[in-house]
């Protein structure tokens, strides 16, 4: 459970006080009272309250992400070279119906008979709940993997094997929360030649590699 907003505790904490204040204004208001005299520490203290209830809490905004940054951009040129061999650095933005929240980019290359393909995600959430509840789901959903430290607020990683019409494609998949955000890797490959796949070691090392790069980005991008 959250504990309580900063308004919220310090109105419950007041209030006694506050219904204290109010009878003794009832009691010494009146056309025959006596003017107070301003008291300058009370003013001070009242003042300093008012502002303390009033002013947002910026810890977690400072943490909260408002925009996925540009995802072409969020992988350095010598790792798209060294995992995509052939590709274009500048790589391809993928379609998305609201590029604030969610931006994918991608790199794709067949070089002789090996090829590869590298996605990087970036999808912005509301919160940081909502953004490890996804962040769990998709572990569910991708079971077998294992943890990443130093990647983010968490980290996952996954390869798995898959063979369709006799050719084998290994792909590793990388999941990352940094604080309301998820940023997702996919990189796979396949040789043509041999209809073998690259080892789990090269793939898993891989995506890594690239989701370094883009948690780099999103964290060296604004914050709201």
């Amino acid at each position: 459970m959250r504990p309580l907003s900063l308004p919220l505790a310090l109105t419950a904490r007041l209030s006694p006080v506050v219904v204290l204040a109010a009878a003794g204004w009832a009691l010494t208001s009146g056309p025959f009272a006596p003017a107070p005299a301003a008291d300058p520490q009370a003013q001070a203290q009242e003042k300093t309250e008012s502002q303390s209830e009033s002013a947002p809490s910026t810890s977690a905004a400072s943490k909260t992400y408002t925009g996925a940054p540009a995802p072409c951009d969020s992988v350095a040129s010598k790792t798209v070279t060294s995992l995509v061999p052939g590709a274009k650095t500048a790589g391809k933005e993928i379609p998305s119906t609201d590029t604030k929240l969610r931006r994918t980019c991608s790199w794709n290359a067949l070089k002789g008979y090996e090829y590869r393909w590298l996605d990087v995600s970036f999808e912005i959430k509301e919160s940081d709940e909502s953004a490890q509840n996804a962040y769990e789901q998709r572990i569910k959903d991708k079971s077998g993997g294992g943890d990443v430290p130093g990647l983010g607020d968490v980290g996952y990683s996954v390869v798995n094997l898959t063979t369709e019409d006799k050719q084998e494609t290994r792909e590793g998949v990388v999941l990352v929360r940094a604080s309301n955000a998820l940023v997702v890797v996919t990189y796979n490959g396949s040789d043509f030649e041999s209809k073998g796949a690259p080892s789990s070691d090269e793939i898993n090392k891989g995506a890594i590699k690239a989701a370094k790069d883009a948690v780099a980005a999103l964290e060296g991008g604004q914050k709201g």
